[in-house]
């Protein structure tokens, strides 16, 4: 089996696949370097051949694949559809389970694995903390934060964005946002981020994974041990403090131990690490498209003209590629397709937004489309609650490495360029762990 599918469509490609449109391998193997750099292709092959596609991750697991833009909305606001890996079958669980116990079970049952009721009372504990009114209220705070950052690369010459930049970021204004104090947001490793890439038992990066779980449990234990402290402290009851009225609500009996170690979880990696890889999927597109970026450096005083780009931006090339697991309870017909009950069905959040059907001229980056309604943020129940903190976090990046970075450019050494960037190899993310790139100075 190949790791990446050709696409027909062009003389090289005729030449690789011996198989037409109507041929897709089942099931269609979604890893491998060419596919992780580029998937579009083989989206556009997917869509037109059909809405649910047989999937292989690389972990061995099988999963359904929903492609097009409407089954996607429609799949993403399904109640036969559950979240709760309870639902998931024993084949599932074999081969997809493999965050090893006992952090399994104690840091996988958060927001994005919950079912109603559960999820409903869950989410409501952190709306607040996310809402576009205080978003707004932060973003003087949040462009110090940008400004602070671009201040520390070098003069002139160029730098790497993810390390100089994007790395750090979007968890600094996480911190902001949840009441993460300073020394406990000094000592987190960002290497723990790579939790969410598991490997199998038999990987031989499986020790160094299972520390990061361990170093990660401790950091958490620790947080949630100082915001007790936090909360006992005269008119914290005032104070915009989620991770303080996360602990408080565990200890009024309205989240167990687990629950609240696995919102803590998710805040800390899923709140900060696809901010991370959106900066620099947007950074890559941009500089994919001088005109573009141009146009964009040139406008940014334009009323409306830098939202329009990161709507676009987030459409053209979304960092979350994936969603995670649904299953349905019982066997149930998926578009014409019987999905077995306990199996997992994926929606790609990056096939549905390349739809050519909604989206025309769907692979044309577009900063003027209007309306946008992509599905990066997902749709229904799960629509991500920290939307408005992502928009405003990527706007503000974009906006302050464009106009203090003149003539920022791709890297100009040799191996540095676009063509040889590596992307991180996470089943459900898009993004790149090195940015390199030339500017003139930095103002």
């Amino acid at each position: 089996m190949t790791d990446t599918i050709p696409d027909p469509a062009t003389t090289e490609g005729a030449a690789r696949c011996p198989y037409g449109y109507d041929r897709l391998p089942s099931p269609v193997p979604l890893y491998g370097p060419e596919y992780k750099s580029d998937p579009y292709p083989l989206y556009r092959r997917m869509r037109e051949a059909g809405p649910v596609h047989r999937v292989e991750f690389p972990s061995g697991i099988h999963a359904w694949l929903v492609t097009g833009y409407q089954a996607a909305h429609t799949a993403l606001n399904d109640p036969r559809l559950g979240k709760n890996h309870a639902l998931g079958n024993d084949n599932w669980r074999r081969l997809a389970s493999i965050m090893p116990e006992p952090q399994h079970s104690q840091l996988q049952v958060h927001l994005l694995h919950q079912d109603p009721p559960k999820h409903t009372s869950m989410r409501r504990l952190v709306l607040d903390a996310f809402a576009p009114r205080r978003v707004e209220s932060l973003r003087p705070r949040l462009q110090e934060l940008a400004d602070a950052l671009v201040d520390r690369l070098p003069e002139t010459g160029g730098a790497d964005l993810v390390a100089g930049f994007a790395a750090h970021y979007p968890f600094q204004v996480l911190a902001e946002v949840i009441g993460l104090p300073a020394e406990l947001a000094d000592r987190f490793d960002r290497d723990w981020g790579k939790v969410v890439q598991p490997v199998g038992p038999q990987d031989p990066g499986r020790p160094a994974y299972e520390a990061r779980l361990r170093g990660l449990q401790t950091y958490i234990a620790d947080v949630v041990t100082r915001k007790r402290s936090d909360c006992r402290e005269p008119g914290w009851e005032e104070s915009e403090d989620l991770l303080g009225r996360l602990v408080a609500a565990h200890d009024a009996g309205e989240l167990s131990r687990e629950e609240l170690d696995s919102m803590v979880f998710q805040l800390l990696v899923a709140g900060q690490e696809p901010v991370t890889n959106q900066i620099t999927t947007m950074l890559i597109t941009l500089l994919r498209h001088p005109e573009q970026l141009d146009r964009l450096r040139g406008g940014l005083d334009e009323p409306g003209l830098l939202a329009r780009a990161v709507e676009e931006l987030l459409r053209h090339d979304a960092a979350f590629e994936l969603t995670t697991w649904r299953f349905f309870t019982e066997d149930s017909d998926l578009f014409g397709t019987t999905v077995p009950a306990g199996d997992s069905v994926i929606v790609s959040l990056c096939a549905a937004n390349r739809d050519g059907e909604r989206f025309p001229e769907a692979d044309r980056l577009d900063l003027d489309r209007s309306p946008n309604a992509h599905l990066a943020f997902g749709h229904g129940i799960h629509y991500c609650p920290g939307a408005a903190l992502a928009r405003a976090e990527l706007g503000i990046a974009v906006g302050t490495l464009l106009s203090r970075l003149s003539g920022l450019r791709p890297a100009e050494a040799p191996g540095d360029g676009l063509a040889d960037l590596t992307w991180i190899p996470a089943v459900l993310a898009r993004g790149v762990n090195r940015l390199p790139v030339a500017y003139d100075r930095r103002r």
